[in-house]
């Protein structure tokens, strides 16, 4: 070993032997005999663990050195007692714990790639549509034109908005950068305002509302909340004909506040429900300007606040969409 404090000790050691030695041989050669043989021993052991300790070491500071290049596939982990067994098994943990944070980035970056595919082929068609009126909007820059292609403009940059504005929430909300703050809020008021925005739309497909909710107050963040059961609600609207029922029941249960949202449409194909809380899927009947999202972001903000959300259907039948809050 190329240590230098092993050597002065090793030195020191040595000469102390030699010393005692030298003292002991004035007095007794059996005696002197007996320390020098002593002597050497104790310098052994010592240097034989010390050597054991500074291989362990040098293990360790091996190993330290393959983690620090990305190589985590590799135990320390030691079963005898000590210091430095402990040092050991701590440090495995630690190469557990990044590991797994490690794997947790790679798939991040996978799910970002894919997330990114997605919104480019999400925002291609719309921008694919202006770019096709506004080249014939240059050729033929027309009253007619513009009168006619101008509706389609405003749907398509709506269409646009709509998705970017609830990514970037989808997005704030996965990363932890929101922070819902829950508060107490009366069900029967809450239903009222996240069908305040569906009101005109309802009375046009003649869509009747029944609403069988008892009077409670639940813990919840208010704002993302309504969005979330408003998505659910427009989802249930769109897939319902005209002269249909949309019926949202509410009530009080010991360990959860239940909220049932249900309608009479179409129905969801049962290969196809387990997929509909997926971002950017569309069932094979949904609107051809249906974006997949709405679903998506309803069950990410309500999971975020510990609520979850299940749904039931039948063909022909209708859809359920089952919400429970813990009753806090």
């Amino acid at each position: 070993m190329a240590d230098k404090n092993f050597k002065i000790q090793i030195i020191l050691g040595s000469v102390a032997t030699a010393i005692a030695f030298l003292v002991c041989l004035f007095i007794n050669k059996i005696c002197a005999l007996l320390v020098l043989l002593l002597g050497l021993f104790c310098i052994f052991v010592f240097a034989h663990f010390t050597k054991k300790r500074y291989e362990s070491i040098e293990k360790l500071n091996d190993n330290l050195s393959l983690i620090c290049s990305g190589n985590y596939d590799i135990k320390i982990s030691e079963n005898s007692e000590g210091e430095l067994s402990i040092l050991s098994n701590n440090l495995y943990k630690v190469v557990n714990l990044l590991k797994v944070q490690n794997e947790q980035l790679e798939n991040d970056k996978v799910c970002l790639a894919d997330s990114l595919a997605d919104i480019s082929h999400q925002l291609k068609t719309p921008l694919t549509s202006m770019m096709v009126i506004s080249d014939i909007l240059d050729e033929k820059p027309t009253e007619e034109n513009i009168n006619k292609f101008n509706p389609i403009i405003n749907k398509q940059l709506n269409k646009m908005h709509w998705l970017i504005t609830n990514l970037l929430k989808m997005s704030k909300l996965e990363a932890g950068t929101v922070e819902l703050c829950k508060a107490s809020v009366n069900m029967s008021a809450f239903i009222d305002e996240c069908l305040a925005p569906f009101l005109i739309t309802l009375d046009l497909k003649n869509i009747e509302v029944k609403k069988n909710i008892s009077n409670f107050d639940f813990l919840c963040d208010e704002q993302w909340t309504a969005e979330a059961v408003q998505n659910i609600i427009k989802n249930c609207i769109e897939h319902t004909d005209k002269g249909g029922n949309l019926t949202i029941t509410a009530f009080e249960e010991s360990i959860y506040y239940v909220l049932i949202i249900k309608d009479n449409g179409c129905g969801i194909p049962k290969d196809e429900l387990i997929h509909i809380f997926e971002r950017f899927y569309s069932c094979s009947h949904a609107d051809k300007e249906s974006l997949g999202i709405g679903l998506a972001f309803a069950k990410t903000v309500l999971n975020k606040q510990n609520a979850d959300i299940q749904a039931e259907s039948q063909r022909g039948v209708g859809t359920q969409f089952t919400i429970k809050f813990i009753n806090q």
